[in-house]
């Protein structure tokens, strides 16, 4: 059984809520920091796989966004940026300084890891992706507001994510990438898939993870599906060697596209 213990991070007036895991006096393997989507979005349904990766050796942490489960704060005034700016200021604050970072966003969260991966550069060993969402630069600072506002007037324009800054991000990452894709999804279009998809095979070394049965809310779909979840952390570590992991497996051939 994997033992996860709880924190608390003070940032920006709010409280930010966290849980992790891994041996923090072993040696120095990556460490992943596991980010929920919108809505109703929360580290709860993530711990099944946080336990995962770090039973596999890695550190690991995931966290509560302002508005959203244990953490303080009102969703409504949290943005893209702020979003940003709590996840750095987690990761500055628990993870080694300097250590390898891992980064697996669902959803929203698609546009903090691309962040993250402009703030940290090649700290960045892996990213996974899970269903996940791009934006337009002039969404990026905006409050959401009550789900009505200037926010989700932006995000609605037909075509308005193309010229996405996070998929310039993703163009020129280098390091390991795991783009998962549920088979029914409602919620993000299958061009912003496709434009997502096609950014990281530019130079990433990318795996596509397909999983036919499930739709958008992929997070909950891992919580409740052990082996689609082992399948995803081992996509994920693939290649990184003692980096990433003390041991991994071989990833199955036949999930790759």
């Amino acid at each position: 059984m994997i033992e996860l213990s709880s924190f608390t991070h003070g940032h920006d007036g709010e409280l930010l809520s966290g849980v992790y895991g891994g041996d923090a006096d072993g040696p120095d393997p990556a460490t992943v920091v596991l980010l929920h989507g919108a809505g109703n979005g929360s580290k709860e349904r993530l711990l099944p796989l946080l336990a995962e990766f770090v039973s596999r050796g890695c550190r690991g942490l995931a966290f509560d966004f302002s508005g959203h489960g244990e953490s303080t704060g009102e969703l409504r005034e949290l943005s893209l940026r702020r979003r940003f700016e709590q996840a750095v200021a987690v990761i500055d604050a628990r993870v080694p300084a300097d250590g390898p970072l891992i980064v697996v966003g669902f959803s929203m969260s698609g546009q903090t890891v691309t962040d993250l991966v402009g703030h940290y550069g090649g700290r960045v060993a892996a990213v996974g992706l899970c269903a996940p969402a791009v934006y337009a630069q002039e969404a990026w600072d905006v409050p959401f507001g009550e789900g009505n506002g200037h926010f989700s007037e932006i995000i609605r324009r037909p075509d308005g994510w193309r010229g996405a800054p996070a998929l310039d991000v993703l163009r020129t990452y280098e390091g390991r990438a795991v783009l998962a894709v549920p088979g029914t999804d409602t919620i993000i279009p299958p061009a912003v898939t496709q434009a997502v998809q096609d950014a990281l095979a530019a130079r990433a070394r990318f795996t596509r993870f397909d999983v036919p049965d499930a739709e958008h809310m992929l997070g909950l779909w891992f919580e409740e599906h052990a082996e689609d979840r082992r399948e995803f952390v081992t996509a994920v570590l693939a290649g990184l060697g003692d980096q990433g992991a003390s041991a991994t497996r071989a990833w199955p051939a036949e999930r790759v596209r």
